[in-house]
């Protein structure tokens, strides 16, 4: 009997997640196997097996660790006490376009990558994480804004972090834009009747 390959680290959910999130945005869902995900590793299909039942759970648990990270930084914002309506707004859209572009491959496995074979997994993440944007739109702002409103306001940001991801741009680079863009929407917001 062979010895096993000795690896550099102890496989686990997140390193797995971590290379088949790289490979998802680079190839595609339908381009991806697990077996070329523990290739990639270095460890056998059935390692990977242990962890995931198969891609589309896989798959499913990036999205939803992928959310939780985007809902810590809309919760961070919504704890500070020090902050006004206003102020949290702005901070919510920066925070918002910030998470997008610095974490470009996270924002475009959530948002981007549809496929057939994951719809079913793919129901509550999304529509948790839109629900408390949208309860804290409503609560923040001065007048309060319709249910269109606030998906006008989310696909407003949503095409603006989706714009700068295609061209690659990191935060930093779109961050005066993004200022606009922010202000922008609070007068947009403050304007509602």
């Amino acid at each position: 009997m062979a010895a096993r390959k000795a690896v550099t680290q102890e496989l686990s959910r997140e390193i797995i997640m971590e290379a088949a999130r790289s490979q998802f945005t680079a190839e595609g869902y339908q381009n991806v196997s697990m077996r070329k995900i523990a290739r990639e590793l270095g460890y056998s299909h059935g390692s990977i097996y242990y962890h995931f039942k198969n891609k589309a759970e896989l798959f499913y648990a990036i999205v939803k660790a992928d959310f939780q990270l985007l809902d810590q930084v809309l919760d961070q914002i919504l704890e500070d006490s020090h902050t006004s309506g206003e102020e949290k707004l702005h901070k919510i859209f920066m925070g918002y376009i910030e998470f997008g572009l610095t974490h470009q491959s996270h924002y475009e496995v959530m948002f981007l990558i549809k496929d057939e074979e994951v719809k079913s997994y793919f129901a509550e993440e999304p529509n948790i994480s839109y629900e408390k944007f949208a309860q804290a739109i409503y609560q923040l702002s001065a007048e309060k804004p319709s249910v269109p409103q606030i998906w006008s306001v989310f696909l407003s940001l949503h095409g603006f972090v989706t714009h700068y991801c295609k061209t690659e741009m990191t935060f930093k680079e779109a961050e005066e834009m993004a200022e606009r863009h922010a202000n922008f929407l609070i007068k947009a917001l403050n304007s509602c009747r």
